[in-house]
């Protein structure tokens, strides 16, 4: 699996830094302490500056000859665009519009300081940049424990993106991980996104300083999801009710739910079915899903779409995978699982319709 981890030339590094065990890819450097920000940034190599620069093209209209000819051919400004440049690489980050502003990589972790600030024990796990550096991220883990019956603990992590390419905002979430399976268990409830994004313009800077709406987010999601855990592995959930709770929830439009309920099998597609059928099959054979929390539970129901996308289906590349999950296709069918899930505990089996 392809990774797009950006590596230096000049340095010779790769821009990426794990805490005492190294990720997946194998990739960057590997620290025996929890660093501060400042220090995550220097090991990752995200110290770099970003510039915003005009953007020319060339008027050669009048000029046929080559560049041998010695014709000086003039330079047309691009107006109201910019490129983003990674100054000492000069390399091309992107390119964005007059109200862009640049936040610098060392400025959007201050947002995570901030946070620091205001409670203890948070520990920087991961930090790093993708392709030439246009995306980064940071992951950070906090103390307390979301904890699912007596044996199903799931860690709280915040973690924050920032893009340099004008394709996106910068974004800090809430993202609870089910130790037993690495499993990514983010969900909105009760209107709460779980996520702060803040747009690349001139009030940037001030939003980062409102950590604080994030940290609420976080105490009031966390205490939320072990409440709704834990009542969810009370529930019983048989497994025909499993595979139809599934068919609702990896539905990909309402013409599949609608053929659904008529019962025009035929209809569905074999791309569908295949899925549907994974996702049953690791509902009911996974180890994990063997536990007390899980067998037979609407917890374990909720965790078979999440861990198909962690565990089971196949990505492209690393950073398809990540995004997916964090907020694409997999975190959309994860948000439909947990809706009909919540709903399932509810209302019984009356909830699961195919509308």
């Amino acid at each position: 699996m392809a990774h797009q981890i950006n590596f230096n030339e000049k340095t010779g590094k790769d821009s990426f830094m794990s805490v005492k065990e190294k990720a997946w890819h194998g990739l960057g450097q590997v620290i025996d302490r929890y660093p501060t920000s400042s220090e995550a940034i220097q090991h990752a190599g995200l110290d770099y500056i970003v510039e915003k620069r005009p953007l020319f093209t060339y008027d050669t209209a009048n000029h046929t000859g080559g560049a041998s000819d010695g014709l000086i051919i003039p330079e047309l400004p691009v107006p109201n665009f910019f490129a983003t440049v990674r100054a000492y690489t000069e390399q091309v980050l992107g390119v964005v519009g007059n109200d862009y502003e640049v936040v610098q990589n060392r400025d959007a972790f201050s947002f995570f300081d901030a946070i620091v600030g205001g409670g203890d024990g948070i520990l920087y796990e991961t930090a790093g940049a993708l392709g030439k550096g246009e995306r980064v991220f940071i992951t950070a883990k906090l103390p307390d424990y979301i904890k699912v019956g007596n044996k199903d603990w799931i860690e709280q992590y915040l973690f924050l993106t920032t893009s340099h390419d004008g394709l996106g905002s910068i974004t800090a979430a809430f993202t609870p991980v089910r130790i037993v399976c690495n499993n990514t268990l983010n969900a909105a409830m009760h209107n709460h996104s779980g996520a702060v994004k803040i747009r690349h313009t001139a009030s940037a800077a001030e939003r980062l300083k409102q950590a604080h709406t994030l940290m609420g987010i976080t105490r009031s999601l966390g205490g939320g999801l072990e409440g709704l855990f834990n009542h969810w592995a009370k529930v019983r959930i048989t497994d025909a009710e499993v595979k139809k709770l599934i068919q609702i929830a990896m539905a990909p439009n309402k013409e599949v739910l609608e053929n659904l309920a008529l019962g025009k099998q035929e209809l569905l597609s074999a791309h569908y079915t295949n899925i549907v059928d994974n996702v049953y099959d690791y509902a009911l054979s996974s180890q994990t899903q063997q536990m007390e929390t899980t067998a037979g539970t609407v917890f374990g129901a909720y965790n078979a779409v999440t861990g198909y996308f962690q565990n089971v289906r196949s990505f492209k590349t690393g950073e398809a995978k990540f995004r997916s999950i964090m907020d694409g296709t997999a975190k959309q069918r994860a948000q439909s699982a947990f809706d009909h899930c919540r709903n399932f505990a509810a209302y019984g089996s009356d909830a699961l319709i195919y509308n």
